[in-house]
């Protein structure tokens, strides 16, 4: 009779408006960061346990249905890493299956929905193989603690709605250890925000994350991006709290650039973005400019752009991307994707 017990997390990937580009200590960021937390785009996880007696991790991992050595090495490293404040994991075989709701390398962190539903697996691991059952906060406190160890960004997706990571004056129970979810006092319009991901390029990024972070030691603008990263950070949570979308615009749209400044000026320098990049920005820009609409774009670290808009002008944007800017996209490729309501245990 088998002894094997397992749990299913579905949790989502985000994108960041306040970008985290650096860190410092261990996994822990230079500066504070703001997301939306997406809703089409996850990852769906189930982590079985059964007795072993061996020792260090045992682990098993399949990807869309099928062993993956290099997501394996990285999961196990992951594990073995957390062995100090776990070390129980030892004490069982882990098999791991994983899949995605979005293609490999389009744009969205799949190291965001990855690891927080890794890291909500293991909390519900936990409560079950130490038989005590931790409340609400302390549980997503925990696996937003662990997601950061695993990737940044993760610490992020156990929440929905909108999430800051990183210590912020102004918001209560803040910390670089975790995120938060910010809920008080924020527009409502915010929360229906669309997010059209427009894929300029489906190649494998130029630079890992890890790597990107890296050129943020020794460069010479670096304590100036820290710093206006943390006036960002309270302009736009004012901004998002009384409404005022214009300002949400110019703050949002300087962040993405200024990601891709550091880069480029970084050493050694690092250019991500393609001619489309630059022609779906400016034609956005003018369709902005030309109909008064509060239409946005973010930037992850590569080419591909996130078209930002709330609800109340979706059939208008979604028009405009289809006339004008789908043409920019590899193979007219798009995802639909919007603000979500975080991380279900499935």
């Amino acid at each position: 009779m088998s002894t094997e017990q397992q749990v299913t997390w579905r949790s989502p990937s985000n994108i960041a408006l306040i970008k985290y580009w650096g860190k410092k200590g261990h996994q822990l960021p230079s500066n504070a960061s703001l997301s939306f937390t997406l809703d089409q785009a996850y990852t769906d996880m189930s982590l079985a346990w059964e007795h072993s007696s061996g020792q260090g991790i045992d682990l098993d991992f399949f990807f869309e249905g099928e062993p993956n050595e290099k997501f394996k090495a990285k999961i196990e490293k992951f594990l073995n890493s957390l062995l100090p404040e776990m070390p129980w994991l030892q004490e069982w075989k882990l098999t791991i299956r994983s899949s995605n709701s979005f293609p490999h390398s389009t744009g969205i962190a799949s190291s965001a929905s990855s690891m927080s539903a890794l890291a909500l697996c293991l909390c519900s691991m936990k409560q079950q193989v130490l038989g005590r059952l931790l409340d609400e906060e302390e549980f997503y406190q925990m696996a937003s603690h662990l997601a950061r160890l695993g990737s940044g960004s993760a610490a992020r997706s156990v929440y929905g709605g909108i999430t800051v990571w990183g210590e912020v004056h102004n918001v209560p129970g803040s910390s670089d250890e975790y995120a938060v979810p910010l809920v008080k006092g924020i527009d409502p319009q915010f929360l229906t925000f669309h997010d059209s991901v427009l894929i300029v390029s489906r190649d494998e990024k130029a630079v890992s994350s890890r790597a990107g972070h890296a050129l943020m030691n020794g460069h010479p603008y670096a304590e100036a991006r820290y710093a206006n990263a943390q006036r960002n950070m309270d302009n736009l949570i004012y901004a998002m709290q009384t409404g005022n979308m214009d300002e949400f615009i110019k703050i949002v749209e300087s962040e993405a650039l200024e990601l891709h400044a550091l880069m480029m000026i970084s050493d050694p320098s690092v250019v991500l973005f393609k001619p489309n990049t630059w022609e779906i920005i400016n034609r956005l820009r003018t369709f902005r400019e030309e109909t008064g609409y509060n239409v946005c774009f973010t930037l992850d670290a590569g080419p591909n752009v996130h078209v930002l808009y709330p609800d109340a002008i979706k059939d208008e944007v979604e028009s405009f991307i289809n006339d004008q800017l789908i043409v920019y996209c590899d193979r007219n490729y798009r995802i639909a994707d919007r603000v979500g309501k975080g991380p279900v245990k499935k």
